[in-house]
Formats: structure tokens, sequence, C-alpha cells
């Protein structure tokens, strides 16, 4: 067998300078080939060098016709769907999906925000959201009817779960509230623009009057759950923002301050109907939230339940 080289999504992105979902569009729409290694998707070395030749502006007899004209839905193209959030929880997802259609899953691993947006123009199929808006306490349905506008869309809840502050084991600091955070000796490990736990964090300041300016490491970002956590395990930092799950496979102590509502945004259209059908059967199904219960530090009383959805 003959070695080939082959690189991860993210490795194709940084190459291409695109972002991670252009690469994940592609993908979906069948114009760049992708193989699995477990859970991840790779792309052939030889599929990449491909792909660039035929998009070469200077060779017009060997360009795809997607360069010139818009997408165009085909009953023959790839069956392929976005899901787009960092939970574990969506991998169980999408692994339902699969097998209950005929639908392939791929993963982005991008925070809330940023999918939405991703959503707004047409990368994402269907993405998770914990975005918190302090002026109303609501979570995400003020940030759809703004963003997703002129879009019809469903929104489904997908679990409940405890965010809150990671800190070291014992909390030395006596760290318990957002107001701590501002102290100087607290430092803390933030979570990138656009992710559902930095909206927490900046709501969280703004209606505490707190000036981003005197949270030390306020800059220091970092991209998943985990990160943060393994930060404040490690010293790095004094404390980080997440949920409760993290902190207990790192193995540091958590503060929980709210309640989570992590749910599911797809936009209705005559593409996604069966797609809707088929997540709203699997949310709803004992065996679904069997596997999601086992796990723990889920709640999944409301699990499947439709919270809203534009006529």
């Amino acid at each position: 067998m003959t070695m080939e080289l082959s690189y991860t999504i993210e490795e194709v992105s940084q190459f291409l300078k695109v972002s991670k979902l252009t690469i994940y569009d592609l993908v979906k729409k069948g114009e760049l080939p992708v193989f699995r290694v477990g859970r991840q998707m790779r792309i052939a070395g030889n599929d990449l060098d491909n792909y660039i030749k035929n998009h070469k502006t200077n060779q017009p007899t060997t360009l795809s016709a997607s360069v010139f004209e818009p997408h165009r839905s085909n009953p023959k193209e790839s069956n392929n769907i976005v899901i787009s959030g960092q939970d574990l929880v969506l991998d169980i997802l999408g692994k339902h999906i699969e097998k209950n259609s005929t639908y392939k899953s791929l993963r982005s691993f991008t925070g809330s925000l940023n999918s939405l947006i991703s959503m707004y123009n047409g990368e994402c199929d269907v993405v998770s959201l914990h975005l918190f808006d302090g002026d109303t306490g609501e979570y995400n349905l003020p940030y759809l009817k703004k963003i997703l506008v002129g879009y019809p869309y469903i929104l489904i809840n997908l679990l409940s779960r405890k965010a809150g502050l990671y800190v070291k084991k014992g909390n030395p600091l006596n760290i318990t509230s957002w107001s701590d955070l501002s102290r100087e000796d607290v430092k803390i490990i933030n979570r990138e623009k656009g992710s559902g736990a930095r909206i927490l964090l900046d709501e969280q300041l703004r209606i505490n009057d707190i000036s981003y300016k005197y949270i030390k490491g306020y800059e220091h970002e970092e991209n998943n759950h985990l990160s943060v956590a393994s930060a404040v395990a490690t010293g790095v930092g004094d404390v980080g923002v997440g949920i409760e799950k993290a902190a207990k496979m790192i193995g540091i102590d958590f503060i929980p301050l709210i309640t989570e509502q992590y749910d599911l945004v797809i936009l209705k259209n005559a593409k996604n109907e069966h797609l809707i059908n088929i997540v709203k059967d699997i949310l709803s199904s004992h065996q679904f939230q069997s596997e999601v219960d086992s796990i723990g530090d889920y709640d999944t009383t409301k699990t499947g339940k439709v919270l809203f959805e534009t006529k």
C-alpha cells in the first residue's frame, strides 16, 4: 500500500486561509472528498491537490461550474449534513441520525454565535446554541430573532446543564461569584469570541457593571471547555467559564452559577423537512435520552420539546 499524505479539516482551512466552516461546506456539497479515521475527518493530499488545480482561474476549461454559479440542490448531491457545536452529546445525535436515515453527519466544533452566523450564510444544517441574553434572562431565542432575520426556523431543546466557574481543587482563592473575577489576585482563562461561554461572561460583566479592562487574563483565549479547565488545573489561570461536565473530566472544582438551556436550531425549508422530523423523533426517544442521562450532569426533562417555531 502506498502511503499518502492526508490533512485534518483545520489544517486544510489554515492552508487555504479560509474558515473551517467553508471547508465543511465544500465537503457537504461533495466538492472535496473526505474519509474518516475514527471520529475525525481527513482529506487526502491528492484530493486537495486536484481541488486546487480544478479551481485555478487560468484553467477555465477545468473549472467547476460552482465557481461561477450559486450552488443549487441536486438530487444526486451528497447527503451530508453539518452539525455545529462542541458538546459530546452532538456526537451521540450524529450517530442516531446516521442510524435512522441516509444522512451522513459531519461535525464542526465551532462556538454558538459563530455557528449561527454560518447558518445564516448557508454553511450549517444543525446548530447547537447556549447564548445567554442579559436583558431578558433568556437563552438563544433573542439571538435567533436578530440573526436569522427572514429565515423560517425551529428551535428544539437538546438538554439543560449547569454553567459557572472552574476553579482549582479546594477553591484556594474562595471564588464564588462573577464579581470575584475583577479581583486583582484573580486571573481568568477566557473563551474565544463567538462561543456561548464567552457570551455568558460578557453578558454577566455587562449586567454587573464590570469592565473587561479590570479582568486580569481577559485576552487569554482557549477554544473549548476542556482546554479552559485544563489551564485552570495546571495553574495557567485561576478561574474560567464553562460547564460542569468538563470540570469533572479534568478533576477541578466547579462553582455553578446558572442553568443553561442548550438547544438546536434548524432552518425550515423543503430540503430540511425530513431532517427536522428525524431530529425530533430522535430527541424524543427513550433510547437517546437514556444515553444522555448515562453520561451524567445533563438534564433531559425538556429534551425534544419544540421551544419556538416560525410560521
